[in-house]
């Protein structure tokens, strides 16, 4: 075990790396210029030139990218001042650190995806369980049906007729914000609310889907046949080797899912204007801000790759022949 985590971190190191540098890359691929851009319409050569010395961006890309890297485990000094490592830089748009920005936007996304998780994995997992159980019953037309219109909807049209109903016309609910739990548990709870219930829906509906055709397959292996042969009741045959064997790809879809919400949802944020790392990523593509999209970028990065290695080592502990192999 030690031996494939070892692998699998030096694998992710690599990973992390080509992204870093075909992100910074193709940063200046982007036609506008943001030196140009910070300098304004009067813009005389001489302040050009200042301003690009100001931002890191008066050497050549290669040169710009080694120090970029450095900073990120030695640290840097800028005209803003030292910035110790982590070093992402400061922000063309704002002169703020990107570092302090990103730990100030990651509590939203953090509360965003580990609530809707919650409640997308609690009844998705149930009802594929249930439809599975009771399959070619009315209760697993239900809820196969159901998935099948729910998984095809998209979060940015889900969430604005959420919105409409739930707190323009009705007035049940207010509109999405963000409030530090620390500060105000309750505020937090009903600021995200609908976030949740959106994310629920379109999530809901693929864990039902896969759950039940997880379980559907494992009911039909030859170890659950020969438990039932035995003499085993059904429910224990159920929840003891076939729910247990259908988590494998559950487990592999839900790592990947939570690994990109927690980098970033990018949509789910915009779609509701919460200050998370997914609305500061666009943010900062319009902006031209290259040192924010790369801090943004090799962050997510970082949580989806995590994910994955935490998954596959979850294998083991899940599925004996995994273990075993």
């Amino acid at each position: 075990m030690l031996r494939f985590l070892v692998r699998r971190f030096l694998g992710a190191m690599v990973i992390l790396l080509i992204i870093s540098a075909v992100t910074f890359f193709l940063f200046y691929a982007v036609p506008r210029d943001p030196a140009m851009l910070a300098c304004g319409k009067n813009c005389t050569p001489d302040a050009l030139e200042i301003i690009r010395k100001q931002m890191g961006i008066d050497e050549p890309v290669p040169m710009q990218y080694w120090h970029f890297m450095v900073g990120i485990f030695a640290g840097r000094t800028f005209a803003q001042g030292a910035c110790p490592a982590p070093c992402f830089g400061y922000s063309f748009a704002d002169s703020e650190p990107v570092w302090n920005t990103i730990l100030d936007r990651f509590p939203t996304t953090v509360s965003l995806t580990l609530g809707g998780a919650v409640v997308f994995l609690t009844i998705g997992l149930g009802a594929g369980m249930i439809a599975a159980w009771k399959r070619g019953t009315l209760a697993d037309k239900v809820f196969s049906t159901g998935s099948l219109v729910l998984s095809s909807m998209q979060i940015y049209f889900v969430g604005p007729l959420v919105m409409a109903l739930l707190v323009f016309n009705l007035g049940l609910l207010d509109q999405p914000t963000y409030v530090p739990l620390t500060e105000d548990p309750a505020g937090w709870f009903m600021g995200l609310l609908i976030p949740w219930l959106v994310i629920q829906i379109i999530f809901t509906a693929n864990y039902t889907r896969l759950s039940r055709s997880s379980m559907i397959e494992q009911l039909g292996e030859d170890h659950v046949r020969t438990a039932r042969a035995k003499g085993m009741s059904g429910k224990f045959v159920f929840f003891r080797y076939a729910w247990r064997g259908s988590l494998i790809p559950i487990v592999t879809i839900f790592g990947v899912d939570l690994g990109s919400l927690l980098g970033g949802a990018m949509i789910t944020e915009w779609t509701f204007s919460l200050p998370g790392l997914g609305k500061l990523a666009v943010e900062s593509v319009e902006k031209t801000d290259l040192p924010m999209v790369m801090g943004v970028m090799l962050f997510s990065a970082t949580f989806i790759i995590l994910f994955n290695v935490i998954v596959d080592a979850a294998y083991a502990f899940i599925d004996p022949r995994v273990r075993l192999a």
